[in-house]
This record gives structure tokens, sequence and C-alpha cells, in this order.
């Protein structure tokens, strides 16, 4: 029994694939060991994942998550040898090594995250071999629907879009200004409040600033984080919501930018499984 898991910000997707192929799925919130510690995510763990399994049975862990920096693997296998004490295999890596190894299998590529966080590498087929650093939504993470959420606010609130949009806005979420700036600025995860606008400015698609508004966030993505790899040649890869709901517009802003738009996947699961058969 192979257990393979992709942690994001928000969310965390667990994929068991028996020898025979059969694949069970279950889902808890996000773990992030730079900002969880050791016994927050054993709790989660014991309180949300294991009682919908039998820890005893699983033989390899492969984890994924967006806060697996180098100098946290070892501490997060740790904890996942203790929840699956029998497993012979535990290994802890990058969410960006997971989306590479989803999307690029062994084959060199560009592999890109767009989710609450953005995140972008060059990948050799086995490793990550050039990084653009993403620095988090408040110094980066262009084109992640946490700096898109920071985008709308500040148009709305700045008079760069109709007021219809802004009293739509208000009326759907029941949020002032006043709410808005608590939200951000006094209550914790603000990344994940400003990345959950995504479904009031999907909706509004139809509207031409509110469009060209998330195309520039990607145009930015592009010209920020994929330029310096210098190969256009290849196709950019992505995973994550952001890109999976915004493909037509990510379209239009990789054609202006000059590049290719390649595999756009919604979840790495389906290519981690298919990468640890």
């Amino acid at each position: 029994m192979v257990l393979i898991a992709d942690s994001g910000s928000t969310k965390t997707d667990w994929a068991l694939q028996s020898a025979s192929g059969a694949v069970e799925r279950f889902h808890t919130q996000g773990i992030n060991p730079v900002h969880q510690n050791r016994v927050l995510i054993t709790d989660i763990l014991r309180r949300e994942l294991l009682p919908q399994m039998n820890p005893d049975a699983v033989d390899c862990v492969y984890f994924y998550g967006s806060g697996v920096l180098p100098e946290k693997e070892s501490a997060m296998i740790a904890i996942l040898q203790e929840a699956f004490p029998q497993a012979k295999q535990v290994e802890a890596h990058s969410d960006l090594l997971g989306a590479s190894r989803a999307l690029c299998g062994h084959n060199y590529g560009i592999a890109s995250i767009l989710g609450t966080g953005a995140n972008s590498c060059l990948y050799d087929g086995e490793v990550i071999a050039q990084n653009t650093p993403a620095l988090g939504y408040i110094l980066g993470d262009e084109g992640s629907g946490a700096v898109l959420g920071r985008r709308f606010l500040n148009a709305l609130y700045k008079g760069l879009l109709s007021e219809k949009i802004k009293a739509d806005f208000e009326a759907a979420t029941g949020l002032t200004m006043a709410d808005i700036i608590d939200r951000v600025y006094r209550q914790p995860h603000a990344n994940r409040f400003l990345a959950s606008l995504s479904e009031f400015i999907h909706s509004h698609l139809d509207d031409e600033a509110v469009r060209e508004m998330v195309i520039g966030n990607f145009d930015d993505f592009f010209q920020k984080n994929i330029t310096p790899y210098n190969r256009r040649d290849l196709p950019v890869n992505f995973v994550g919501s952001i890109a999976w709901h915004y493909q037509s517009e990510l379209q239009v802003s990789a054609a202006r930018q000059g590049f290719t738009l390649g595999t756009v996947l919604q979840s790495p699961i389906e290519g981690l499984l298919r990468f640890h058969q």
C-alpha cells in the first residue's frame, strides 16, 4: 500500500494505492511544517486522517507539501514515521518537486504551481535544476490566488472597477472595507482569505476590467518567474486550482508573453500516482 499526499496552504489531498491499483482518497486540512509545529501536525493526522484508514497497512509514504523546505524534511519524515510505524519507505519533499514529478515525470520541463500560493521551477527529470524564489504573497507569489484577491480588492476600493462590481461584491460577501482590513491585517491566514475571493472574481469574468486584471496577474507570473529560466522553447506546465479554473486567461497571458502553455492539472495526485507506480 502506497500513500501519497499533496499538501497546500488550504488542504491536503491523500491517495492510498493498493498493489492491485485500487485507490482510496482522503482529505485533511493543509499541513505546513513552516507554520505548524510537530504537535499540531501530529494532531491533524490523528484526528483527520488515521481514523479513515489502517496506518499499519501502509508500506510507503510520499508526502509533498508547500512548507517542506530542505531543512524541514527530516522533521516531517519523523512525524510521518510515528504515524505510520510499519512503513518501510517514508519521504517528504516540497510541493514543487511533487508538481514537477506529476507534470513532467522523468522528462525535462518547466513546472509551475498556481493555487493559493505560486511557485515554479526548471526540472531536469530528477531534481529541481533552477527555481525563481516565490517569496510569498506579500513579496511575490505573482499569479496566485492570494495575489489575485489582493489585486482585486486594491482595484475595487481604489475605483478601478465599476460601482456595479463593488455593489455585487459587498452584497454577495456581506463584507465592508473595514471587515476586509480586519481579515487581512488582524486575523490569521490572510492568504487563504484573499484566495477565497477567486470564486467571486471567476463569476464576473464577463466584466472586461476584471478579466484583464486576471490576465495581468498571470502576465506578472510569466515575466517575473518564468522569463529568468531563458527557456522559451519549453512549454510551461501547471498544477493548481487557479491555473485550472482560469485556463482561458492563462492561455491569453502565455501567448502575449511569448510562452507556450503545456499541461494543466487541477491536482498533482493523478500524476504522482503514475510516477510512484
